[in-house]
Parts: C-alpha cells; sequence; structure tokens
C-alpha cells in the first residue's frame, strides 16, 4: 500500500485507497474528541423553527478501529439544555453556570456521551442521546492529625 498524501486528485489519478469500514456502536457510553464541526444554517420544521447548527463530528476510538458519530447542535433556546449539557461535557462550562460559547476551543475538545443507535430508511447509524457530565474529582479522603508521640 502506497504512503497516503494528504493532496488534491487529479482526474486522471490512480485511486487505490478504501474508505474504512462504518462502525456501528453498541448503545453505551462513550469518550468522543470532537474532530471538527461546520457551522450550517437549519431550515427549520414542526418542532423547530430556522436557526444556526454546529454540525458536530466526534471522533470514538474503539477495538475495532474510529467509529465518527455526527451530531445536530441547534442553536436555539428550545435546546439550549443540549448546547449547554455538550459545553459541559467538554469542560468549557460548570454545571448551572453561564458562558460565552468559545467555538474556537471546540475542535480537540474530549468528553463523554450517551450514544444510542437508531434505524433510518433501513439502515442502524449511531447518535448522541445525551453529553454527560465530567465525572466530579474524588472527594478528599479526612485524615486525622497524627497523634503526638509522648514518652
Amino acid at each position: 500500500m502506497a504512503e497516503i498524501i494528504d493532496r488534491e486528485l487529479d482526474w486522471g489519478d490512480s485511486i487505490e485507497n478504501d474508505s474504512p469500514e462504518y462502525i456501528l456502536l453498541p448503545e453505551g457510553e462513550y469518550g468522543f474528541t470532537v474532530d471538527h464541526f461546520d457551522r450550517e444554517r437549519d431550515n427549520g420544521s414542526e418542532k423547530l423553527p430556522p436557526c444556526w447548527k454546529a454540525v458536530l463530528y466526534l471522533r470514538i476510538e474503539t477495538p475495532q478501529g474510529v467509529a465518527t458519530v455526527r451530531h445536530n447542535l441547534f442553536l436555539h433556546t428550545r435546546t439550549e439544555g443540549m448546547v449547554c449539557a455538550f459545553f459541559t461535557a467538554i469542560g468549557q462550562r460548570q454545571h448551572g453556570r453561564r458562558i460565552t460559547m468559545n467555538w474556537n476551543a471546540v475542535p480537540g475538545s474530549r468528553g463523554r456521551a450517551r450514544i444510542g443507535v437508531r434505524e433510518y430508511n433501513g439502515k442502524q447509524y449511531n447518535e448522541v442521546k445525551r453529553f454527560l457530565e465530567p465525572s466530579a474529582p474524588p472527594a478528599p479522603v479526612y485524615q486525622a492529625p497524627a497523634a503526638p508521640a509522648y514518652p
């Protein structure tokens, strides 16, 4: 197999590198890294009016290979809870605190999410069911001061 060089292909180039196999993750909790995101405009639906959305590409490493889960994060007050949960999961926000979203820091961020499986047009896909808060550090263990030594 030839070394892969990141470049534009010409119309007459030879090709050989297949796409990696799609990995369907079983439902569960997974650590992820935000590979990248796209800023897009959503046209709206019956449930949500037109608004901006961040299309997140979450990279999940597994023993079977790397899985990518695509997630639409809608920037609207109706979905603010999910936006807050995402920023909490990647460590930019503490639960209950107000922040200004720092999108420049999102690529490369790490977090955890509950991943589910959904079926669409006869095919199964992974989806983010919920972004999870980082685990709280364990509480310090209280140690009584050492008793003074008496002769």
